[in-house]
């Protein structure tokens, strides 16, 4: 059992090893990452819907659940999970890590969906409100890049930085587009908790243990000062059609 007074990063890492054994860095790095998934503003999916459904007055159990739910979706919390599919993929079909070249090459066949799953999308670049940088993914890389020392993965952490850097080139000559790309938290989070042996179904959860905490802040804030069920008003910009009888419809 964790000892009693070990932090929630050691207490599950000593939960999910058969030995209870774990380094000083591999406990640091499972708190950053658990505080940097935390919160960051109310308007993301899972948030809204622990204040959507807590504007209707349900209980903190459904609430919470609520929330849960949509964590799990692979374009929120599910992400990462994504991303180490994307990277399996890339290490097989790159042959030279380190070559710009072939890194840019296999990234301009993801975009136009002849490589990965066909999406069209390079998992873990991009988000809905950063654009310039993700602070949260900038931290998990600079820590990450000590614990890939210490697991001598340093190959593949160099991938990961290079196909960061790529990317908003790829992206541009690809798209025609000068939209800003960044990096977000899941394109290093699940390479984080694969050099901490963490089981890929538990990568979710873990994001659930740290996104609870805002979540209920964010429910109690509805409960207080909310006081109004959110109902968001839709407009159809469908263009009218004329009514005709049932017996002359095709």
């Amino acid at each position: 059992m964790p000892e009693q007074d070990s932090s929630i990063a050691e207490s599950l890492l000593s939960l999910i090893r058969p030995d209870q054994r774990f380094t000083q860095l591999e406990a640091e790095i499972l708190d950053l990452a658990l505080i940097l998934h935390a919160e960051h503003g109310g308007g993301n999916n899972s948030t809204f819907a622990v204040h959507l459904v807590s504007s209707a007055d349900t209980d903190t159990f459904s609430a919470i659940s609520a929330g849960i739910v949509s964590l799990k979706g692979y374009k929120h919390g599910g992400a990462n999970i994504k991303v180490m599919q994307m990277m399996d993929d890339i290490k097989k079909n790159v042959e030279h890590w380190d070559s710009e070249a072939e890194v840019a090459d296999y990234l301009e066949k993801i975009l136009l969906k002849k490589a990965n799953d066909g999406s069209g999308l390079i998992y873990g670049q991009g988000h809905a409100v950063y654009t310039i940088s993700d602070p949260r993914a900038r931290l998990l890389r600079d820590k990450a890049a000590s614990l890939a020392e210490e697991k001598k993965l340093m190959d593949e952490f160099n991938l990961y930085c290079l196909i960061e850097r790529l990317t908003p080139e790829v992206f541009s000559k690809i798209k025609g587009s000068d939209k800003k790309i960044c990096t977000n938290v899941d394109f290093y989070s699940g390479f984080v908790y694969g050099m901490l042996a963490i089981p890929p179904d538990l990568y979710t959860t873990l994001f659930a243990i740290s996104r609870v905490a805002g979540w209920c802040a964010h429910r109690l804030e509805e409960i207080i000062a909310g006081g109004r069920i959110i109902r968001p008003a839709y407009k159809c910009v469908q263009k009218r059609h004329g009514y005709t009888p049932l017996a002359e419809r095709k």
